[in-house]
């Protein structure tokens, strides 16, 4: 993938950039004056790297941020470069008929965004689908929460997300879509192969060309609900992970 450079920003994820991924690390700034003792230290870690590193006004690094809370520090990260449809293709194919993919149906806030990625690529998926509209993209939030997981998965960006399950289909790509009122678990399911994992959205879950797009809607069991006797639902980050695991586990076991 081709690369673009963002502003990443706060102690946590510029140390963290610098000691994971200091390759991609173009320059760092930092604020003058401060003492706060990790400035010192993201400045020697930097150096040690051969970084460039800078100290500038705390107006300046409030205006590279973005409105995220910098604590003092930021960094220019050469990422990866969002991809689109046209990729999904030559994505399956080289997965080699185990391509498991994170399909996120309109997810609208940036720290479930951020935690889906992370738990993707700790789960070594193929890429992470997003639309296009209406729903969060790739931003330094997404980018902070994910703990550098947004650059090392591929995240494809839809115009017409039914149209590109659809596309998938076609390409034998099995669709899965959760939703709590499925009466097929995830767990009775064959995961192995090329599958999408399709997850709705925080408010209304599946959109209806979505739900309608997929091979079969799966639940997670939740036995603290059926208990209680209420509807409990889990956070789309949760349930991501839930899912990609479970993914996981089967193909580890054959």
């Amino acid at each position: 993938m081709s690369q673009v450079n963002h502003w990443i920003a706060g102690i946590n994820a510029v140390s963290a950039a610098i000691a994971h991924d200091a390759e991609h690390v173009r320059e760092v700034l930092l604020e003058s004056g401060s003492r706060n003792p990790r400035i010192g230290d993201i400045e020697t870690a930097a150096r040690q790297a051969g970084l460039e590193v800078r100290r500038v006004s705390q107006q300046a690094l409030e205006g590279i941020a973005g409105g995220l809370r910098h604590q003092g520090a930021a960094a220019r990260y050469a990422a990866a470069k969002t991809l689109d449809e046209r990729d999904l293709p030559g994505l399956v194919d080289a997965a080699e008929g185990r391509a498991l993919l994170l399909v996120l149906d309109g997810v609208q806030d940036p720290h479930n965004l951020g935690a889906c990625l992370r738990s993707a690529a700790a789960a070594g998926a193929t890429a992470v689908i997003i639309p296009k509209d209406k729903a969060v993209q790739v931003n330094a939030t997404v980018r902070k929460t994910s703990a550098g997981a947004a650059d090392r998965i591929p995240v494809v960006r839809v115009t017409n997300l039914a149209r590109s399950l659809r596309e998938l289909q076609q390409a034998g790509v099995w669709l899965y879509g959760l939703a709590g009122e499925a009466k097929a678990t995830l767990h009775a399911t064959d995961l192995r192969g090329n599958v999408a994992l399709v997850l709705g959205g925080e408010g209304d879950g599946l959109r209806r060309l979505t739900r309608e797009a997929c091979d079969q809607l799966l639940t997670i069991p939740m036995p603290g609900a059926d208990a209680s006797g209420g509807v409990e639902s889990l956070n789309v980050s949760v349930a991501a992970g839930v899912a990609l695991f479970e993914a996981v586990r089967q193909r580890a076991a054959g």
